[in-house]
């Protein structure tokens, strides 16, 4: 599981998929993918 920001306010947790060269993670939360910066 890792919690990544996707707004200034706005948190996701979900399972890892992918680490970018920008420093953004992807994560799974069911069948929705969200990318952000990791907290």
């Amino acid at each position: 599981m890792k919690t990544i920001m996707i707004s200034k306010y706005i948190a996701v947790q979900g399972r890892f998929v992918e680490a970018l060269k920008d420093g953004s993670i992807t994560v799974r939360v069911g069948t929705r993918l969200f990318r952000g910066f990791p907290v």
